[in-house]
């Protein structure tokens, strides 16, 4: 029986999530499924082309879809920030998913749900350029947070020593509420949409103005 293409990846998540990414080895793998290691190469050119399917594959499995278009009514920073959220609950889903996210380049596969989400930020008032600018920012801001969330659940037995108020009066007060993880993610996610409105509202103006928005050093505002 021929190998089948989502045999492998499921058989590879099932794996980063025992072993680890650095334990992910093409020879293993072949292993886990009873074939030689060349066999892998009718699907993928090596392992690095693993582990971009795999990427995708850990999202669609995370219900995670790059693809889905605004609701009626939807306003495109309320989609982009849920889609965010999205993004990072399926890399918390799996054992070193940030990493494996971060490290992954998109694959043919995956290029129309990405043209989708681009056309909504288009449609709303931003240049191509800078709607890639700001999916590819925003990716790696919730990949490294994750990366960080991920890597902290490592050290759950290490809690933060207590704080001196009197020695560290502002660590102490605004310490353990500042390090909640989800108000964290909120927070950062929230700063980065507030430069993108803003940005789309310095362009509107400019283009009602007739100046085009553009910089001194020639690109788009």
């Amino acid at each position: 029986m021929a190998l089948e293409r989502e045999t492998v990846l499921r058989t590879a998540l099932r794996l980063l999530d025992e072993v680890g990414l650095d334990g992910l080895s093409l020879r293993r793998l072949a292993k886990e499924l009873g074939v030689q290691a060349p066999a892998l190469y009718w699907h993928f050119t090596n392992k690095q082309d693993l582990l971009d399917h795999l990427a995708v594959f850990a999202r669609q499995e995370a219900g995670v879809s790059l693809g889905v278009t605004p609701e009626a009514g939807q306003a495109w920073d309320e989609w982009l920030a849920g889609g965010m959220r999205m993004m990072r609950r399926g890399m918390l889903t799996h054992r070193d998913g940030a990493r494996l996210a971060a490290g992954n380049r998109p694959v043919r596969e995956a290029w129309p749900d990405i043209e989708r989400t681009l056309s909504v930020l288009v449609e709303a008032g931003f240049e191509p350029a800078d709607a890639i600018r700001a999916v590819l920012v925003l990716g790696h801001f919730v990949s490294g947070f994750v990366l960080d969330e991920q890597r902290g659940s490592e050290r759950e037995d290490d809690p933060m020593p207590a704080l001196d108020p009197a020695e560290f009066p502002i660590l102490a007060a605004g310490g353990a509420a500042a390090l909640d993880q989800d108000t964290l993610f909120e927070y950062g996610l929230q700063r980065m949409l507030d430069g993108m409105r803003a940005q789309l509202a310095t362009h509107e103006e400019s283009a009602a103005d007739g100046s085009g928005g553009e910089l001194p050093d020639g690109t788009r505002a």
